[in-house]
C-alpha cells in the first residue's frame, strides 16, 4: 500500500465498473446509487426491465454512467449473458453485487415445496451463478470485488413471523460469501456480505400496511435497541466501504447493519 494515497481517494471508485443485481429498486437500487456517487460505472440488473431503465435514468441524471440490463438470475445462460454484456461495453468488471432476493412469510409444516424451492432458487443458488461467472472475468484480471447481500437473518431466527426458507437461504449466502473468500483469495478476488437488519423499502412498506404487518412493527422496533428501522441510506456507506481498495485485505467478512437487533 503507498501510505501517500490519502484516505479518502482510498474509498473512490473511479474508474471501476460495478454490476448490481436486483438494483432497480430497494437496497438494490441504493447500492447503485452509492456505488456511481462513489466514481464507478454501473450496471443495474434486474428481472424488471422498465424498473432498471427507470433506475438507470435516475443515475444518469445525476451525471453517472449507468446501463440496464433485464436478467432472471436463476437462469445460468442470462447470468452468463449478463457478465459478458458488462465487459462488452466496459471492457471489465471491478465489482459484484448479488443482491436479488425475496423473502416470504409461512408457517413451515404448511409451505409448499414449490414455494421453498423459488425462494433457495433466488436467494442462493442465483447467488453462486453470479459470482461464479463474475469470478471468472474478476480473475483473469487478478482482481475484483464480490458482495453478496446476505441478512441478519443469517445469524437469528427472526420473530414472530415464520420464515424458515429465508433464513436459511440467508445462512446459506453468509457461508458460501466465507468458502468463496478462502477459494478465491489466490486469484485477488475478494468477497464479502451484508447482512441488513429490517430495512424501509417500498415492499417492507407495504406489507406492513397488511394486518399481519401492523401488529409486527411494534415487536420488531422493541428489539432493535436504536428503535427504528434502517433507510436504504443507512447500508450504502458499508457498499462503497467493500467496493473500493481501501478494503483490499478484507475477505470472507459479513457487515451486520441491524441498529444493534444482534446485540441481544
Amino acid at each position: 500500500m503507498d501510505a501517500h494515497i490519502p484516505i479518502l481517494q482510498r474509498f473512490s471508485l473511479s474508474g471501476k465498473t460495478a454490476l448490481v443485481t436486483g438494483g432497480a429498486s430497494g437496497i438494490g437500487r441504493g447500492f447503485c446509487h452509492a456505488l456511481g456517487e462513489a466514481g464507478a460505472k454501473v450496471a443495474v440488473a434486474d428481472v424488471n426491465q422498465e424498473a432498471a431503465e427507470t433506475a438507470v435514468e435516475e443515475l444518469r441524471a445525476k451525471g453517472m454512467t449507468a446501463m440496464a440490463l433485464c436478467t432472471d438470475v436463476t437462469d445460468p445462460q442470462a447470468v452468463e449473458t449478463m457478465v459478458q454484456a458488462v465487459v462488452s461495453e466496459w471492457g471489465e468488471l471491478t465489482i459484484g453485487v448479488n443482491n436479488a432476493g425475496m423473502g416470504v412469510w409461512s408457517d413451515a409444516m404448511e409451505m409448499p415445496y414449490a414455494l421453498w424451492q423459488k425462494i433457495s432458487k433466488l436467494n442462493l443458488d442465483a447467488v453462486f451463478l453470479c459470482a461464479r461467472e463474475e469470478a471468472k472475468v474478476m480473475a483473469e484480471a487478478g482482481y475484483g470485488k464480490i458482495i453478496n447481500t446476505a441478512s441478519m437473518s443469517a445469524h437469528i431466527s427472526n420473530t414472530p413471523q415464520k420464515q424458515c426458507c429465508y433464513n436459511a437461504t440467508k445462512a446459506g449466502v453468509l457461508h458460501l460469501t466465507r468458502s468463496l473468500a478462502a477459494e478465491w483469495a489466490p486469484l485477488g478476488i475478494r468477497v464479502n456480505s451484508i447482512s441488513p437488519g429490517y430495512t424501509k423499502t417500498m415492499l417492507v412498506d407495504k406489507l406492513l400496511e397488511t394486518p399481519e404487518g401492523k401488529s409486527m412493527l411494534p415487536r420488531w422496533l422493541e428489539k432493535i435497541p436504536m428503535g427504528r428501522m434502517a433507510q436504504v441510506e443507512d447500508l450504502q456507506g458499508a457498499a462503497v466501504y467493500l467496493a473500493a481498495e481501501v478494503s483490499d485485505y478484507m475477505t470472507g467478512n459479513d457487515l451486520i447493519i441491524d441498529g444493534g437487533y444482534c446485540c441481544w
